[in-house]
């Protein structure tokens, strides 16, 4: 499939060229196509923002009865699902996807978050606390004003969703500023939310420079919210742009280093070894929630460390465009050099490495999967967030080795245990610090429940109800009686 690539920036309802003309090139990791993008200065910044105010102060989008949002966020979300292809085929294109993973993963989960939202939007109630006899009082969420929203190119859809939408059904206005890497997708997004009946203004999405514009958007003092998704180091660097401004609240969700663990009574050997590979090459391991440790008790850890290698050598690796593929190519070369870098560095400190090569391709942005072996937990290997297909591997022989080896890092976004013993998975989903806990599984998640971590994975929920409190003020009203 072909499609027009969206090169401009959508600003007020229409499709906007930079004030200065200037253009940045996009270099597609399929076969290294190039593609100039607007690139916006402090001026287009400053009217995206500007735009995005006026919007929220009209009412025009705000005012409007809850269900009357709701139901343009489901028109959306219908529009969205009418050029699914298209849109499947843009993810591919700007960042390497699979487009069959493209299509019934990324865009299925990203259609599904904005039509939640808008069934939601009727059906979320106040608060009338019973304190006292002689008062009423009232708990009101408020829209909080204009968001900046800052997206990752790894799922430049989904993640994306799973926040674009909930600022928007609580009444907010959006200011959206997707990855230098993955324009493309969010810019047509954005045309098809205008066409659905989503007021202009309401929704802005910027390119241009991350680190320019995320300055901006961090400093600038009529950005009432920040959520961001993407590196420990730049969370870290909103988080200061906030304090040295308006003290705006900025909700992160950053880097993970998810451990795996598999107990010898798992109840299917064969699962946890094909899920454990699936969870370190999905999305050729670009994924926050990456099953990179493999915490595996001694008994069974030669079996299923073979099982885990016989599935990744299953992996077709090829064009991302074309249906069969299911291993595509990072999403640029930069980040292909530093995963081959990890590697090496891994190789240099003794672990074994028993899958993979440090080797750069010679067909494109392509890596291996990699496996180690008798990895250190404490080692840079099993610490540091790599963002590829590579496998540390760790053995225990104890309930509270396993655990331990699991908190020992500074990330708490995802895990996972694979035991038959109910109060073992009781136990370790209690005792593992980190805010997903996935029992006989990997990844499952919903709309209705919320997606995110703790200590340097970041804080705060998308998806579920919880989403929404990121997005609004709570309001308190006495009235004596």
């Amino acid at each position: 499939m072909q499609t027009e690539l969206p090169t401009a920036m959508w600003v007020d309802g229409e499709w906007a060229q930079a004030s200065s003309g200037k253009t940045a090139p996009h270099t597609s990791p399929r076969r290294g196509e190039t593609v100039q993008v607007a690139s916006a200065d402090e001026v287009d910044v400053e009217r995206a923002i500007q735009g995005a105010k006026r919007a929220f102060r009209s009412r025009v989008w705000a005012g409007l009865e809850p269900r009357e949002r709701g139901e343009t966020l489901i028109r959306w979300a219908d529009l969205l699902d009418a050029h699914r292809d298209e849109l499947a085929f843009l993810v591919a294109y700007e960042m390497g996807k699979p487009v069959t993973i493209a299509w019934n993963v990324e865009m299925r989960t990203a259609i599904n978050t904005v039509r939640w939202y808008g069934e939601l939007a009727d059906k979320l109630m106040d608060e009338s606390p019973r304190g006292r006899n002689g008062a009423v009082a009232l708990v009101t969420r408020e829209p909080v004003g204009v968001v900046g929203i800052i997206t990752p190119w790894n799922f430049p859809m989904t993640l994306a969703m799973f926040k674009i939408p909930a600022a928007l059904v609580a009444g907010n206005s959006v200011v959206a500023k997707p990855a230098s890497q993955t324009p493309f997708s969010l810019l047509r997004a954005a045309e098809l939310a205008y066409e659905a009946g989503i007021p202009p203004g309401v929704l802005q999405v910027i390119t241009g420079s991350g680190a320019k514009v995320g300055e901006q958007l961090g400093m600038h003092d009529d950005i009432a919210t920040l959520a961001f998704t993407g590196s420990t180091d730049v969370g870290k660097q909103l988080l200061s742009y906030a304090g040295a401004s308006n003290a705006k609240p900025v909700w992160l969700e950053l880097g993970g280093k998810s451990p795996n663990i598999v107990f010898p009574d798992a109840p299917d050997l064969d699962r946890a070894a094909s899920m454990a590979a699936w969870a370190v090459s999905f999305n050729s391991g670009q994924m926050c929630t990456a099953g990179s440790r493999l915490v595996v008790h001694e008994d069974v850890r030669e079996e299923v460390v073979a099982k885990v290698i016989d599935n990744l050598n299953a992996a077709v690796i090829g064009d991302p465009l074309d249906p069969a593929t299911t291993l595509g190519p990072l999403a640029f070369a930069a980040h292909r050099d530093d995963v081959l870098a990890e590697i090496r560095a891994g190789i240099d400190s003794g672990a074994k490495l028993v899958l993979g090569s440090d080797t750069r391709r010679d067909d494109g942005l392509y890596v291996d999967p990699a496996v180690f072996v008798d990895v250190d937990p404490d080692s840079r290997l099993a610490q540091h967030e790599i963002f590829g297909p590579v496998l540390a591997v760790h053995s225990f022989r104890a309930e509270e080795e396993a655990l331990a080896i699991a908190n020992n890092t500074v990330f708490g976004l995802g895990s996972s245990v694979w035991t038959a013993d109910l109060g073992r998975a009781h136990r370790m989903a209690r005792g593992i610090d980190a805010g997903m806990v996935w029992i006989n599984c990997y990844e499952e998640g919903d709309s209705s429940v919320p997606f995110g971590g703790r200590k340097l994975s970041g804080h705060g929920a998308d998806r579920s109800n919880h989403g929404l409190d990121k997005y609004t003020h709570l309001k308190t009203t006495w009235i004596e009686l």
